[in-house]
């Protein structure tokens, strides 16, 4: 494995820096991981399609990860209910050490093979779900011993990893290879590695639920209305789709809650 998340960065003495040249750097590098996400875009596109399939044969998508990684699976997967109107059981993200994790580092948590399988049963995980483990380094025990025991199952695996030939990336089906090099601080894979992680997360959702048809030309017509600023939003869409008035999409909106409902009716 060619383990470049680990090796030395290519900034000296950041101890003697100042605040702008640190600032300077830290975007210098940041500057690359789109480049490099964009290598792996044919990588993505296998995930996706298969994800697309799983959800339309009744799977769920999951990601596991420790840490960092294990974070940007939640965020994630926490996203898409709000965004897409979907159930909080669709896309369902765990990270190594339980929900105490997100906080605070549970010591070790990440080292335990053999408890991602328990974790993801506790979902009643299936053959008919669809699993992506996410490490930045592709050798989290945690991840490897979790896609391991789903593929046993007979479920389909994926991973996003920034190291090339992983032995995460070769236990899965589909791996995601985005190799971002050195981090700007030495190891650091919350920066640059994380980076890469969360664009295509962003990715991998935002896509699938485009082609499950959460979206209407470019509007989130399934959102939550959950705040105040979404319902405001939810009204301008109306009005634009629609052509009618700010009063007449008040109305609409609050008499189906939903967007993609109100235009349905209206055009009933």
């Amino acid at each position: 494995m060619i383990n470049t998340t680990e090796s030395e960065s290519e900034y000296k003495d950041l101890d003697q820096k100042s605040i702008q040249e640190l600032l300077v750097g830290i975007n210098q590098q940041d500057a690359l991981v789109a480049l490099a996400v964009q290598k792996s875009i044919p990588q993505i596109e296998k995930v996706v399609t298969s994800v697309v399939e799983a959800l339309k044969n009744g799977g769920r998508l999951f990601y596991i990860g420790a840490g960092t990684s294990g974070r940007l699976g939640i965020v994630d997967a926490s996203e898409c209910p709000p965004t897409f109107g979907v159930s909080h059981n669709l896309v369902i993200g765990i990270i190594a050490g339980g929900d105490g994790a997100i906080r605070k580092a549970v010591e070790f948590a990440e080292d335990d093979e053999s408890q991602a399988i328990i974790d993801l049963k506790n979902y009643n995980f299936s053959e008919k779900d669809f699993l992506i483990g996410i490490a930045a380094s592709g050798r989290t025990p945690y991840v490897i011993g979790g896609v391991n025991d789903a593929r046993k199952l007979g479920a389909q695996t994926a991973c996003i990893v920034c190291n090339l030939g992983s032995e995460l990336a070769q236990a899965v089906d589909l791996p995601i290879e985005v190799v971002v090099g050195p981090e700007f601080l030495t190891g650091s894979t919350r920066m640059k590695a994380g980076t890469a992680q969360k664009l295509v997360l962003n990715m991998i959702t935002t896509t699938t639920m485009i082609t499950l048809g959460k979206v209407k030309g470019n509007k989130m017509v399934h959102m939550q209305l959950s705040n105040l600023k979404l319902i405001a939003r939810g009204e301008k869409m109306l009005q634009d789709e629609l052509h009618i008035s700010a009063q007449e999409a008040q109305k609409l909106l609050k008499a189906h809650g939903n967007v993609n409902k109100a235009i349905i009716a209206f055009k009933k």
